[in-house]
């Protein structure tokens, strides 16, 4: 079992910054995949960003490239979602997810980020 918190969202104005951060604890080791999913209201959830555990390459949402940046530090067991040039559409609810390609998903609760025009 792997556990995630997550910290970091809130209300900020367009044009704005927010960094997101996500700890993982428990069963680490197993951990193939980590990143961030977000979710508005009355939509389904959506990848955002995510960064494999070995070798560390990432990847975007087209929505989001150039604005937004993970990355990790595996001394601390964090992975990071660096968002510049919020939009409102980027508003919802972010969730970090841990990923084992042979047991599934694990999620953290989830952190609302709202972004006012």
């Amino acid at each position: 079992q792997v556990q995630l918190v997550e910290s970091g969202g809130g209300l900020v104005q367009a044009g704005g910054s927010l960094r997101l951060s996500c700890a993982a604890s428990g069963s680490i080791w197993r951990i193939d995949h980590m990143g961030w999913y977000r979710q508005a209201p009355g939509k389904q959830r959506d990848l955002v960003a995510s960064i494999r555990a070995s070798g560390g390459s990432t990847n975007y949402a087209d929505s989001v490239k150039g604005r937004f940046t993970i990355s990790r530090d595996n001394a601390k067991n964090t992975v990071y979602l660096q968002m510049n040039s919020l939009k409102p559409e980027d508003t919802g609810v972010y969730y970090c997810f841990a990923r084992n390609y042979v047991t599934g998903d694990s999620w953290g609760q989830g952190t609302q980020v709202t972004v006012s025009s």
